[in-house]
């Protein structure tokens, strides 16, 4: 199974499944309405993966709090 996007090959869609679904998509939801929807969909992509991004304790986004967090004693005696 030869496919040019692999992720897909996992669901087993082929051309002619994704020119059905997008057949589909476009009767209805109407031309006008999909490149609004493809972008709402692009945008929330974006957004989990900035917030997978935050919540990686190993990638840090802020440079800054990276640093304070670098330079910031730890008190490990366990007493509270």
């Amino acid at each position: 199974m030869t496919t040019s996007a692999p992720i897909l090959a996992v669901w087993g869609f082929g051309g002619g499944e994704l020119l059905i679904i997008l057949i589909i998509l476009l009767v209805l939801f109407g031309g006008s309405k999909l490149p609004s929807l493809a972008r709402g969909l692009g945008q929330s992509i974006k957004e989990f993966k900035k917030a997978q991004h935050e919540d990686d304790p190993a990638t840090p986004t802020d440079p800054k709090a990276a640093e304070a967090k670098k330079t910031e004693p730890s008190d490990k005696s366990g007493a509270n």
